[in-house]
C-alpha cells in the first residue's frame, strides 16, 4: 500500500478547474465579477479550493478560464505567494466546457483531477484515487449520495460504484447520487470528446459509462456551492467554521451500566468524575457540543422515549447549574438488527448533524469509550479519541485544548 501511494503521488499531481463561465445565477456580483472570487468570511470562494487542492499534496494547478479572466489572474499570479504553481488558459467566453479542455489539452497530465469552480467538499482523495487505481477507472467521480434529496440527482450507481447512467438533463427514472466534481480522469478520456463547442459531461459521460469504466467514489458529506444564491447561506455557515466536537454519552459523560443494562431513569445518569468540568472547558474554548448516543433499550422496550427525555432534562438541567450547555443531542432507538443507518458504528448521526449544522466533519473530533463510536468517527473521517477508564474525556480535552490532537 506504501508503494501504491508513492506511486499516485507521481501520477496524479495536477488539478484542473473549469471557471470560465459568465455565472448568470449569481448576478448581480458577477455582472461586474467572475463568479469564482465571491468573497466567503474575507477570501474568495477558488482560494478554499487552492488550499483544499494543497492538503491532497498536489501544487500545479490549471485554471480554464473565460468570463472576466483578467481579474482572477490579476488576483492570484502565477500562485507561488499562495503556496501553489498556477497556469491559465483563456477561452472565449463562449466555450462550453468540452470546448475549454479541447483547448487546453496540451497543459494536461495524463491522470489529473478535475473540479468546478463552485462546489467545494471535503472528500477523502486518498480514497478517491484509491477507487481510481483499483476499477481501472477512465473517470472515478466523487458523487454525493443526496439521500436527503439536497439536490436534483444525474446518475445511477451499482452497489459495488459501477455508473450505470448518467443524465445529464436529471429526468431519467432510476437516479440516485449526483455528481459534485472532484472527478479523476484519465487523458484516454478525450478520444471521446465530440468535435466542436461541446459540454464535456454531456459529450463524454455516457460513452465511458457504456464501457464500464466510469466509477464512483461515494460520499455523505454534503457538497457546498456558489453556484446560486439560493446555496451562498449554507456555504457561508460552513466555512465560518465553529470547533465541534461530538460526545458519546454512556462511558464517556455518565458511569455505564453493566452488559445489557440501560440508564432507565433519571436516578440511574451518574456523571463520571470529572466531565462537567471537561464540559465546561470545551465550551470556555469556544466548542460547540453535540451527544451522539445508541439507546436500543428503546427498541427492547426496557426505555421510553419519555423517560429518555426525562434522563437529558436532567442532564442538561445540571450542566446548566454550572453555566454550560450542550448544542443537540441526537439518539438512535434502534436495535441491532433494525437496519438503520444512525446506529454507532454506522455514522449517520453524524452526517445528519453535519447538514444540520453545516459542519465540516474533518475538522471535528468524536470521543467515546466503545469501538462503535471509533469506527462511526472514523467512517465520517472526524479525528477520534477513544476514552477509558485510565483515560477521561478530561485527559481527553487536555489533549485537545494544548493541540496535541
Amino acid at each position: 500500500m506504501e508503494y501504491r501511494s508513492i506511486m499516485r503521488k507521481e501520477r496524479v499531481n495536477q488539478a484542473v478547474i473549469i471557471a470560465g463561465g459568465l455565472g448568470t445565477r449569481l448576478s448581480p456580483f458577477t455582472n461586474t465579477n467572475p463568479k469564482p472570487i465571491y468573497p466567503l468570511h474575507g477570501k474568495p470562494f477558488i482560494l478554499y479550493l487552492f488550499e483544499q487542492i494543497r492538503s491532497f499534496g498536489i501544487t500545479r494547478i490549471v485554471l480554464l478560464l473565460g468570463y472576466m479572466s483578467e481579474k482572477i489572474i490579476g488576483a492570484f499570479g502565477d500562485g507561488k505567494s499562495l503556496g501553489v504553481d498556477i497556469t491559465y488558459d483563456v477561452t472565449p467566453v463562449e466555450y462550453d466546457t468540452g470546448a475549454r479542455l479541447r483547448h487546453a489539452l496540451p497543459l494536461l497530465d495524463d491522470h489529473f483531477l478535475f473540479m468546478y469552480c463552485d462546489n467545494y467538499c471535503p472528500i477523502d482523495f486518498s480514497q478517491l484515487l484509491d477507487d481510481y487505481y483499483a476499477n481501472q477507472s477512465i473517470i472515478q467521480l466523487s458523487v454525493y449520495k443526496n439521500s436527503d434529496k439536497y439536490t436534483k440527482d444525474n446518475l445511477c450507481i451499482r452497489d459495488d460504484g459501477r455508473i450505470l447512467l448518467y443524465d445529464k438533463d436529471r429526468k431519467k427514472e432510476g437516479l440516485s447520487g449526483v455528481d459534485i466534481g472532484y472527478a479523476i480522469i484519465s487523458k484516454k478520456a478525450f478520444q471521446y470528446l465530440d468535435e466542436g463547442n461541446v459540454n464535456f459531461e454531456r459529450s463524454i459521460y455516457s460513452k465511458i459509462v457504456a464501457l464500464g469504466k466510469m466509477n464512483a467514489t461515494v460520499t455523505e458529506h454534503r457538497y457546498y456551492s456558489i453556484g446560486s444564491w439560493e446555496r451562498i447561506k449554507l456555504t457561508e455557515e460552513f466555512f465560518a467554521f465553529k470547533r465541534t466536537i461530538f460526545l458519546d454519552r454512556d462511558g464517556t459523560l455518565n458511569v455505564k451500566p453493566p452488559k445489557a443494562s440501560y440508564v432507565e431513569s433519571p436516578d440511574d445518569f451518574i456523571w463520571i468524575d470529572g466531565a462537567i468540568e471537561a464540559i465546561k472547558r470545551l465550551k470556555k474554548n469556544g466548542f460547540r457540543i453535540i451527544l451522539v448516543t445508541n439507546q436500543p433499550g428503546i427498541a427492547k422496550g426496557r426505555l421510553s422515549k419519555e423517560n429518555l427525555l426525562l434522563i437529558h432534562n436532567k442532564m442538561l438541567k445540571e450542566l446548566k447549574e454550572v453555566g454550560v450547555n450542550i448544542d443537540a443531542i441526537y439518539y438512535c432507538p434502534h436495535d441491532w438488527n433494525d437496519g438503520c443507518n444512525c446506529r454507532k458504528p454506522k455514522p449517520g448521526m453524524l452526517y445528519q448533524a453535519q447538514k444540520d449544522f453545516s459542519l465540516d466533519l474533518t475538522k471535528c473530533y468524536m470521543v467515546g469509550d466503545d469501538d462503535r463510536d471509533m469506527q462511526a468517527g472514523y467512517a465520517a473521517k472526524c479525528k477520534c479519541i477513544q476514552v477509558s477508564e485510565i483515560y477521561s474525556l478530561s485527559d481527553a480535552v487536555d489533549d485537545i485544548l494544548k493541540g496535541k490532537i
